[in-house]
């Protein structure tokens, strides 16, 4: 079995991308499953059920997220309404009184042929948002998943590399892969754990390589000078994706390798015209 996962998707331009890129990455690499990290891909903040749709009719079987997950606030309703697109788990889902919590979920099973794919998505807490601990709170997700799929993904998203490692050694042998998202730096330490559990610091961005994490390098620059909270402007050029392209055995689910992935994007001449005003941003 082969599943693509793709990095952070960055405004546009990668969106652009991936849309356009995945129908025939999947014939070319003859993958069963396709992920990606949608949380930057509405100009680069969030995401809004438009772009979702678009991104699940182009090819990609699951959407997980971040820390901006919730930037677009239309995005609300329709995580409890679509179950491909995922927010991490270790946010509040409900509050002591019973109330609701934060909306969706972190943990989906998806067909994939006659096989069953898991994907977990969390959110790491070094340097991160104030939420839930990652690591008590996916043991028992992952205990539950394994009753219906050896095949579990999981997208931790966070900006420590350290606490990435620790994730990845944690549940080496009760996962499928640890694969890291929300730096946009690709990592060049892609490895199958003892336990067979492929892991990646990060799996880098879809997106403008000529930027800042897929802005522009002058409001970025801008920015880290003047120490204020700017728009910055998603970069347009040298598009690529990346990512990595696991390999699995899926009679026990272990990673039989991992592969960074990074290929250019070049754009048609024109855009198609028919696309929806709400997907233009």
């Amino acid at each position: 079995m082969k599943i693509l996962f793709l990095g952070d998707i960055c405004a546009r331009p990668g969106r652009d991308a991936v849309v356009q890129m995945v129908p025939g990455l999947r014939t070319e690499l003859g993958l069963d499953f396709v992920i990606a990290n949608a949380e930057n891909v509405a100009a680069g903040y969030g995401i809004t059920p438009g772009i979702a749709q678009e991104l699940l009719k182009s090819g990609v079987d699951c959407l997980t997220t971040g820390d901006h997950f919730l930037d677009r606030k239309e995005v609300a309703g329709y995580l409890d309404q679509e179950p491909r697109l995922l927010r991490p788990l270790n946010y509040v889902s409900q509050l002591p009184d019973g109330s609701a919590g934060v909306p969706g979920t972190g943990v989906g099973l998806y067909p994939a042929g006659l096989l069953k794919v898991g994907v977990l998505n969390l959110l790491a807490r070094t340097f991160m948002k104030p939420v839930d601990s990652p690591f008590s709170r996916v043991k028992a997700e992952v205990e539950r998943m394994r009753e219906v799929t050896p095949i579990i993904i999981v997208d931790f998203h966070g900006e420590a590399t350290a606490e990435k490692l620790c994730m990845g050694w944690y549940l080496d042998g009760k996962v499928t892969a640890v694969l890291g998202t929300h730096t946009h730096v690709v990592t060049a330490d892609e490895r199958v754990l003892p336990g067979g559990t492929a892991y990646i610091t990060d799996v880098g961005m879809c997106g403008s390589r000529d930027s800042v994490l897929g802005m522009r390098p002058d409001s970025a620059i801008r920015r880290m000078m003047l120490s204020v909270p700017l728009r910055l402007e998603p970069a347009r050029e040298n598009v690529h994706l990346q990512g990595a392209v696991l390999e699995i055995d899926p009679a026990d689910g272990k990673a039989l390798s991992i592969q960074r992935f990074d290929k250019g994007y070049v754009p048609p001449a024109r855009e198609p015209e028919d696309r929806p005003a709400s997907q233009r941003e």
